[in-house]
């Protein structure tokens, strides 16, 4: 299953610069059963290595902006560090249900501004926006892919294929220094993360193959809408487990 889970969020990733976090963390929730501090600790290192696969592509192919993606990694990364720590603080299945109404609120706020490029240069701007994607990225491992990217549209006038190789780039710094933090926390399941690693490497080989061949647009429509039937069934999941939990804890008072 995991291997599986790998090959198919790396396709995604390649294609669209969305799944690392948004896809990952709640499918190892919801289908493995595992922690949500593990799966956003495994979900970052993931999305890493698939990004150091993925990002040579749109690199070589001039595809990336190295003077927007300097301006968002200029206060994502101290953003990252933040969201790490505050991870340590929040109870457990709360953790997965704000994991799901961020995931849900991303997903809806990109199918409202889809296929949407603004007319205006405000790459400056990036800067504000880059430290709080740090935050979400650091505490949830989603954001950089669906909010990095939606910034990129609505601030810059980027093409699509420049979009998501400029974003691609932003997660994976996000990524390997929040995947840091976690696993220098020992909040990474080795077993599994190997698992998604070998399906995930073909996977991002494919999906980089494909980039540009492949309507990129449609296929961000399709798994956004994915995305907020994942993130509802995470949340509602995370909730109900709390509201038993507290159940419990209150009987046994």
């Amino acid at each position: 299953m995991p291997i599986a889970l790998g090959f198919i969020i790396s396709v995604f990733i390649a294609l669209t610069g969305v799944g690392a976090g948004s896809l990952t963390t709640p499918l190892l929730i919801l289908l493995l059963g595992m922690p949500p501090r593990e799966c956003v600790g495994t979900a970052l290192i993931f999305g890493a290595v698939v990004k150091i696969v993925t990002v040579p592509t749109y690199m070589r192919r001039g595809q990336v902006n190295k003077r927007a993606l300097l301006f968002m990694l200029g206060t994502g990364l101290p953003g990252v560090l933040g969201g790490a720590l505050l991870l340590r603080n929040v109870p457990t299945q709360l953790i997965g249900a704000i994991l799901g109404l961020t995931i849900v609120t991303m997903a809806l706020i990109n199918l409202f501004r889809f296929g949407r490029v603004t007319g205006h240069d405000r790459t400056p701007w990036l800067a504000a926006i880059g430290f709080p994607i740090g935050i979400e990225m650091g505490f949830s491992s989603a954001g950089a892919g669906a909010i990095g990217a939606l910034a990129l549209m609505s601030l810059t006038t980027m093409g699509p294929a420049e979009v998501v190789g400029t974003d691609l780039s932003f997660g994976l710094g996000l990524s390997l220094v929040g995947g840091g933090i976690n696993a220098a926390l020992g909040s990474v399941n080795v077993p599994v993360l190997w698992k998604l690693i070998m399906g995930g490497v073909p996977g991002a080989i494919v999906g980089s193959a494909l980039a540009g061949r492949l309507p990129s647009q449609k296929l961000r429509f399709a798994l956004c809408v994915g995305l907020v039937l994942i993130g509802a069934q995470l949340s509602w999941k995370s909730l109900s487990d709390y509201h038993a939990a507290s159940v419990a804890a209150a009987a046994k008072k």
